[in-house]
């Protein structure tokens, strides 16, 4: 594949590589979307928001017009949809170097209040997805290897009130973590998760501007972290740029925990 030239802004470290990111329209998805892109990576955003995931690739491709990112709306919770992956990343790249499953649902339902349906739709967005996902996208990894990382969460190890089926869906990532990278490891291909602690997102933003205790909030999960300060997207980035890149050549089967030391604490 022709290799493409980069920006002022690229870094090279991916350079050549093509990186696909789910849920990569906003957030710790397109965080990850840019780092990657500043160091030279062939970006393609799979996200079902067409309006989001457009004008991330619009405002993308206008930062850095030489390292183009492209849009594929999919749904992760029809498997449908996602056995049509391999086939639009084969035809636009003919390859698949780093694959991020970074896209989540978080529906916090106190545990007597949880549905069926709400259930299987946490499992299947998640867990499901990425387990097939990757499968379905192995045969474009060339004989060089690549990269999978799981974007799971602090919530895999540590309890939060109304959080249960959240909490199993990022603790079974991380199982399939673990036993991707053991069975792809012939492969050369490297499996890691990271596991975020309180990211500033807009979701968060939109959740504490509708608390009628936003502040307090606020400044209590701040104060929960031992470096003073709550995550942003650029945390996470930064983490699964050194998962996708040659400085983690010797790293698979692992957890990355980005959370500002929150779940050392041994006390509150």
């Amino acid at each position: 594949m022709k290799k493409m030239e980069g920006s002022a802004e690229c870094s090279g470290s991916l350079s050549g590589r093509v990186a696909l990111i789910t849920g990569g329209a906003q957030g710790i998805g397109r965080a990850i979307a840019e780092r990657f892109q500043q160091a030279c990576a062939q970006v393609c955003i799979l996200d079902r928001d067409v309006k989001t995931g457009e004008a991330a690739v619009r405002e993308l491709t206008n930062r850095s017009p030489a390292m183009p990112v492209t849009f594929l709306r999919v749904d992760l919770e029809q498997p449908d949809e996602i056995r049509t992956v391999a086939d639009s990343m084969q035809s636009s790249y003919g390859r698949l170097d780093i694959l991020v499953n970074n896209a989540g649902v978080e529906l916090d339902r106190a545990f007597p209040e949880m549905s069926v349906e709400l259930w299987d739709r946490i499992l299947a967005i998640n867990l499901r997805a990425p387990f097939f996902l990757t499968q379905a996208l192995l045969p474009l990894f060339t004989p060089d290897g690549g990269a999978v990382i799981n974007v799971s969460s602090i919530h895999s190890t540590h309890a939060f009130p109304d959080s249960t089926a959240y909490a199993c869906s990022k603790a079974g990532l991380v199982a399939l973590t673990r036993n991707l990278a053991l069975e792809l490891a012939q492969r050369n291909i490297r499996v890691n998760a990271i596991c975020p602690g309180y990211i500033d997102t807009r979701l968060w933003d939109e959740y504490l501007r509708t608390s009628s205790d936003g502040d307090e909030l606020a400044q209590q999960v701040t104060d929960l972290h031992p470096m003073g300060r709550r995550g942003i997207p650029a945390d996470v980035a930064n983490a699964a740029l050194f998962l996708a890149t040659d400085c983690s050549s010797f790293v698979t089967g692992t957890q990355l925990v980005v959370d500002g030391g929150l779940t050392i604490r041994t006390h509150t």
